[in-house]
């Protein structure tokens, strides 16, 4: 467990900078938070939450033993994933284009516990960058004398909670921030810094190695 813990910081900067980039989950947040209100964004939040748990469950269960035989499914789910996010990080610039750039919120809220939780759920299973994070990142954070099945789940709730702790920070402000997320080129700058990001995590994906 000891082992774990000394690679926590260097996971919670990761799963920080994923949860700053935007994509559906920042937008579907921010609506929630804007036309909603405060309870309907938190309790979204927790749909979100779940869906990252499950994404950790997942790639614990089905990847752990295919990582611990084969080096060459580690390196061929960690290509695919490094070009995945470095095309997500070209359509983000390409999205500078647009007035909003990525941070475009437009849209009416989700009410009520159960239709706000299951938004939030819905919208974290279906996102591709939570899946690649979970099955191409996570693992390789897993010390090598720790089991990795445990590893993965573990640090995928680290990751749940990092990213609904900065959500529920802009949840928090959104009633004072409203008026500069308005501005187009706050919104465009956003989109630009998390474009940076992206590549930061392609390139960090590519520099790790298996187990």
């Amino acid at each position: 467990m000891f082992s774990l813990m000394k690679v926590l910081p260097a996971f919670i900067a990761t799963a920080f900078l994923l949860a700053l980039v935007p994509g559906q989950t920042v937008a579907m947040i921010l609506r929630q938070a804007i036309v909603g209100g405060t309870k309907v964004a938190y309790t979204t939040l927790i749909g979100t939450s779940t869906a990252l748990v499950f994404w950790g469950g997942a790639s614990a269960i089905g990847l752990s033993q295919i990582f611990a035989r084969s080096h060459t499914a580690y390196a061929v789910l960690k290509y695919a994933g490094v070009a995945f996010l470095t095309f997500l990080a070209l359509q983000t610039l390409w999205s500078l284009r647009k007035e909003f750039g990525k941070f475009d919120y437009e849209g009416s809220a989700t009410f009520g516990f159960i239709p706000a939780f299951r938004l939030g759920l819905i919208t974290n299973l279906s996102n591709v960058k939570a899946a690649v994070f979970a099955v191409a990142f996570i693992p390789a954070f897993i010390p090598t004398d720790f089991n990795l099945g445990w590893g993965i789940f573990l640090l995928s709730i680290v990751q749940a909670i990092t990213s609904a702790s900065w959500y529920s920070f802009l949840v928090h402000i959104i009633g004072r921030a409203t008026t500069t997320l308005a501005k187009p080129k706050v919104r465009r700058a956003l989109t630009a810094f998390s474009a940076v990001g992206i590549l930061f995590l392609a390139a960090t994906l590519l520099l790790t190695s298996p187990r």
